[in-house]
């Protein structure tokens, strides 16, 4: 078949480091003078009839300045505070009209597109300067799964109307609190660990259409807007949800604790078929989704591909007649 050509991607990057995304990098711990603001914003927040449901310092970022910044920060978080405050009275219940204003610290917050930090990631928070930009934000979900980085912990993500739409930690709101004040919680209930098949495919079928209708282009050495590699391991650990800018093809194959390998006619949908012999010029992965016949000789899949982009077509990969370096393997996080 023509598929298995020069088309292969570039894999020079290694496979990334799950310890060092688990804990977060060194450079975006909250420095301590951060703790000693909140802790001076305390007596504000419960001046304005606020309860704090406990102390989460915001831990992933770098320092916003020196002592003045810090001072700005005290009294942003004072005016959030008051505003929380007047649009919760005489209403007797939680306001759902209006978008609250929150200040943000640290820098490079990535907002995802649903409320799972597995999900894509579609902008970024204080992109280049730490407390850049504040949010607004008209609900939050409580996922049920902690996020902690240093001391904070949260299991809240809220959803932003600006300035990006998507959904962000609440890990990175420059409050006291593990969740917002004042801002009503949705849905909710924990999401299946890396989510599942479909969500998988779902985010796949996402760089289809991302470059404004058009595939994303493949690309050896480019990150796409959501934080990964334009390469087909790239792309195969975006619709994985690992850590951008995602693993290479090797990873994808020898890391236990992403796949493990297993025999052709076990393939499910969101299964990986994958070449890691070779060099960068002619190692490759696919997503398997449906086997196109009974007789299972062949597949639709969806690829990153040199030359093209992202795809969605037959392939023969691994099977009788096709590429026989092309191996099965079943990701991990969908348990079976």
């Amino acid at each position: 078949m023509y598929e298995h050509s020069s088309t292969h991607p570039v894999d020079s990057t290694p496979p990334t480091d799950h310890t060092a995304a688990a804990g977060g990098p060194a450079e975006h711990r909250r420095p301590p003078f951060r703790r000693a603001v909140v802790r001076r914003v305390l007596p504000t927040v419960a001046a304005a009839g606020l309860g704090v449901t406990g102390f989460a310092g915001i831990a992933h970022g770098t320092p916003a300045g020196p002592s003045a910044a810090a001072t700005k920060l005290t009294r942003d978080t004072a005016t959030a505070a008051t505003t929380v405050s007047a649009r919760a009275s005489g209403a007797g219940s939680v306001p759902r009209a209006a978008a609250v204003d929150f200040p943000t610290w640290g820098t490079r917050w990535v907002v995802h597109a649903t409320a799972d930090t597995g999900s894509p990631a579609v902008g970024m928070i204080n992109k280049t300067a730490p407390g850049q930009d504040r949010i607004t934000a008209d609900y939050q979900v409580d996922t049920g799964r902690k996020m902690c980085e240093g001391s904070a912990c949260s299991t809240f993500m809220a959803h932003l109307t600006g300035p990006v739409t998507g959904f962000l930690s609440v890990v990175a709101v420059d409050i006291p609190q593990d969740r917002l004040p004042g801002v009503p919680v949705q849905g909710g209930g924990q999401p299946q660990p890396g989510g599942s098949r479909q969500e998988m495919l779902n985010r796949a079928a996402t760089w289809l259409t991302a470059d404004n209708g058009s595939q994303v282009p493949y690309s050896q050495a480019k990150v796409w807007k959501d934080g990964y590699r334009q390469d087909c391991s790239g792309y195969a650990s975006m619709a994985l949800g690992l850590p951008t800018p995602g693993t290479n093809t090797v990873g994808l194959a020898t890391d236990r604790g992403i796949t493990r390998p297993l025999a052709l006619g076990e393939l499910k949908p969101g299964d990986l078929l994958i070449d890691a012999a070779g060099d960068n010029n002619n190692r490759h992965v696919v997503i398997f989704e449906k086997w196109n016949n009974d007789a299972h000789s062949s597949y639709t899949a969806y690829e990153q591909r040199g030359g093209h982009g992202t795809d969605h077509r037959t392939l023969t990969y691994g099977l009788p007649g096709g590429d026989a370096e092309f191996k099965p393997y079943r990701p991990v996080t969908f348990g079976d």
